[in-house]
């Protein structure tokens, strides 16, 4: 059965060549506004006064249910559009090789992940991560409705968004919003979520900023990392010009207000493996020795780019595969030698799958579904979903989707990082059904981790005026201490400053603070986070 004949969406191919130029230069034109890098996130944002801001709706999703995880999740972008098809093959199906004649991958050159499905030899790397349960597969991934432009998809996936809707936040910083609700008042010292080598992406978006730190190449990260500062001034002589410079790059430096930590980590940890020598895999040894140094941010994201394969596939796509493949099971492999394995959930993710068919240049164009696989250990393995069907299609000659992404994302929010189904629900949006068994289930604690932070209060036993609150703090940084009324108001301000993390207590003097016997609550913000506790003077 031939599908040649099938006229494809406008903009998909090369042969429409005027739409398909535009969603490139918008594409780029976006890719460019966002690549500020470090100042985009960080830099710009201190400099200029870090915005503060309430997050009104998300502060009623009760911050006293936030889940502590030890927990990350690593964002591997194929930018471009992945041909799936070529990725997990349906070994023995005759349509595949009638409609792709010179790029279908032939029996002798794959590896069998079971009986009726395989993968190109080029990721043979990640034969022994399957083999040792390390590694899933989810089948036909898409959404209703697809858009086959690389800027609109992006966004999509970008903000778990239906096909006609235009969101503003990413599901990452609507999530980042919902575990920090305090971080306009009282920042972390460490990035919540950490690009490397790309711009500062839609999917760490919050209500009011990006969550995510963003670095523009490895080479600008070993910088910071080893010196914890950006910009060197050493090089710098006296002449005006150099002077002005000098200023600008100091100020630069000591805004940064995630320079200490991220060379703290970065200089504890240590990679512990060879690692191929291309860019993915600079990015993920960066991110293992983060991880190993104990940064604690929780969601990383890398990029792989040149997926957009219109042109002699068989050239560029094998080669991008074989990079995947070697730079995770190295990640990997580094991970466990500090058993840390277990703990960091990879996911890779693309804007929209390739057609089934080849094109006339030994190519494909823009499709529809597409894998996506997920490695850890602990995962077990698996291929959830069937293969696209290939005789079945749509109009367009593009397979019916199978999978919802949306339904990936709340299986990670639910289940890996431990998220009540109602705040996931407010992130992904509702209908959204967690895949059983997918990942390993975290288990919440008991109790509030309030009792974490605000160890508790007593009253002196030296002066029946002095209230002793307790409290502590895992990070150096900003903390605000307040009481509050019955009502949940704020009526006595009682730190606003600067604390190194540890164990703490305050001193209340209720005369003071006009605190009278009754019923109130004090609050703790720090790291971004909010924790509060009731309180009885008598």
């Amino acid at each position: 059965m031939s599908k040649k004949n099938i006229n494809p969406r406008k903009g998909s191919t090369t042969g429409n060549f005027e739409a398909h130029e535009n969603d490139h230069k918008s594409w780029n034109r976006r890719d460019f506004l966002q690549s500020t890098g470090l100042f985009a996130a960080g830099l710009a944002a201190t400099i200029n006064g870090v915005p503060v801001y309430s997050m009104g709706s998300n502060v009623a999703l009760s911050p006293l249910s936030m889940v502590q995880t030890d927990r990350t999740l690593v964002l591997i972008q194929l930018r471009g559009g992945n041909d799936g098809l070529n990725t997990v093959i349906d070994r023995f199906n005759s349509e595949y090789y009638n409609i792709r004649p010179t790029i279908a991958i032939n029996e002798p050159n794959l590896w069998a992940l079971d009986q009726k499905t395989g993968m190109s030899n080029q990721m043979i790397n990640l034969q022994p991560m399957w083999e040792e349960d390390q590694m899933k597969i989810i089948q036909n991934v898409s959404y209703p409705d697809p858009n086959y432009s690389h800027f609109r998809s992006s966004d999509i996936w970008a903000t778990a968004s239906n096909s006609d809707e235009y969101k503003k936040e990413g599901w990452i910083g609507r999530y980042i919003d919902h575990e920090m609700p305090a971080f306009g008042d009282a920042q972390p010292t460490i990035p919540p979520a950490l690009q490397i080598g790309v711009q500062t992406d839609l999917v760490f978006q919050g209500q009011n900023t990006n969550l995510a730190l963003a670095i523009s190449s490895p080479n600008e990260f070993y910088k910071l990392a080893v010196s914890g500062q950006l910009y060197d001034l050493a090089s710098l002589d006296q002449t005006p010009a150099d002077t002005s410079l000098a200023y600008v790059r100091q100020v630069a430096n000591s805004a940064f207000r995630y320079s200490q930590s991220i060379s703290n980590a970065y200089n504890k940890g240590r990679n512990e493996v060879n690692y191929p020598d291309n860019n993915l895999a600079q990015q993920l040894a960066i991110i293992a020795k983060l991880i190993k140094g104990h940064l604690g941010t929780k969601v990383f994201m890398v990029y792989i780019d040149g997926f957009d394969t219109h042109a002699n596939q068989n050239n560029s796509h094998p080669i991008l595969l074989q990079r995947l493949a070697t730079s995770i099971s190295a990640f990997y492999k580094d991970l466990a030698k500090q058993n840390m394995d277990d703990k960091v959930l990879g996911m890779t993710f693309s804007e929209f799958g390739r057609t089934i068919y080849e094109n006339g240049s030994a190519g494909t164009d823009h499709g529809t579904s597409a894998p996506i696989l997920l490695f850890g250990k602990g995962l077990g393995k698996g291929i959830i979903g069937n293969a696209p069907d290939l005789i079945n299609t749509d109009q367009y000659g593009d397979p019916h989707f199978e999978i919802d992404f949306r339904d990936v994302y709340a299986s990670v929010l639910q289940n890996w990082f431990g998220m009540p189904a109602e705040v996931s629900d407010f992130i992904i949006g509702k209908d959204r059904t967690p895949i059983t068994g997918l990942v390993p289930t975290q288990n919440p604690p008991v109790g509030s981790e309030a009792f974490e932070a605000l160890l508790g209060h007593k009253i002196s036993t030296k002066n029946s005026d002095i209230l002793l609150l307790h409290y502590s703090t895992q990070h150096d940084g900003p903390v605000i201490l307040e009481i509050l009324n019955k009502s949940g108001q704020v009526i006595r301000p009682l730190i606003n400053e600067f604390k190194p993390k540890g164990s703490h207590i305050l001193e209340v003097h209720l005369k003071k603070y006009q605190l009278h016997p009754g019923y109130y609550q004090y609050r703790l913000k720090t790291a971004g986070k909010i924790y509060q506790r009731d309180l009885l003077i008598l």
